[in-house]
């Protein structure tokens, strides 16, 4: 499970890191970042995942989404890995809700996609293992979040191993991506056009199919472009209350789409995931 180093920064008295390695998963090289909070020598602390969204990389939540400070405070280590597979001889789309950056957290079955579009092997397996060889982590103690396409991340990787994630929480995600634009293009090309094999990457189907978890909590901004024609956080709500999964859906008034959103909220959603990770 070999290792690099691209950057190591102080911050907040931990350590913030950007690393790469080979993916066996992929088959290509995958970055993520990590951010450690001081801590005693031996000493394994909590883990929150943060998956991001369409067009992303590990960067952008590591640059603008604010999360050090309360994570040093809360004593919880950040993982934020990039959204899927890059570079030459990966498959691409010219639109931006298609391939390289637009991973959606699956694992894909169709050409060309399938050769290295395998980013839910990647995250619920790969990476997690060289995590725990690499950092002091504590892999019983485990919460993820994530925002758009990785709020739709979040919430299947979360409700399809409820023992390991201690909740789920939420910016903005696509919770019904079979019933919207974004999803049914993704799908399509790479699970094919039989719908059945969707299911297991919807968080309504998969609510609605008996998936269950102890806590979710979402946050939607008003002001969101997305909101009507992509994102339907009303068709989760719906989904929830039909068999009485727990959810806390927030609507923020006067918010977008962007990290000026999620970074307003972060700290509380950290401070909730800290709640359920030391009960």
């Amino acid at each position: 499970m070999s290792l690099e180093t691209l950057s190591r920064v102080r911050s907040h008295g931990g350590t913030q890191g950007v690393y790469r390695h080979p993916s066996q998963a992929t088959g290509t090289e995958m970055t993520f970042s990590v951010f450690v909070p001081e801590h005693k020598p031996g000493e394994r602390l909590p883990v929150v995942w943060y998956l991001s969204g369409l067009t992303c990389t590990q960067a952008n939540v590591t640059e603008k989404g604010e999360f050090r400070q309360a994570c040093a405070e809360l004593g919880v280590i950040f993982i934020a890995p990039d959204t899927s597979p890059r570079g030459e001889g990966v498959a691409d789309d010219a639109g931006y809700d298609l391939g390289q950056g637009a991973g959606f957290y699956l694992d894909a079955t169709q050409a060309p996609w399938a050769a290295h579009f395998q980013m839910r092997a990647y995250i619920e397996d790969e990476l997690p293992a060289l995590i725990s060889a690499h950092f002091p982590v504590d892999l019983d103690r485990q919460s993820i979040m994530g925002h758009s396409m990785g709020g739709h991340g979040a919430l299947t990787i979360g409700l399809r191993h409820p023992d390991r994630f201690k909740a789920i929480s939420a910016f903005a995600p696509i919770v019904a991506p079979s019933q919207v634009p974004w999803g049914q293009k993704a799908f399509t090309a790479y699970l094919g056009e039989d719908q059945s094999a969707w299911a297991a990457y919807d968080a309504c189907a998969m609510i609605t199919a008996g998936a269950r978890v102890k806590a979710i909590l979402i946050d939607q901004g008003s002001d969101d472009n997305f909101l009507a024609q992509e994102l339907k956080p009303e068709l989760f709500e719906a989904a929830c209350q039909r068999v009485g999964q727990p959810l806390t859906l927030r609507h923020q008034a006067g918010y977008d789409h962007s990290y000026y959103f999620i970074s307003t909220f972060m700290a509380e959603h950290l401070a909730w995931h800290a709640g359920h990770l030391k009960a």
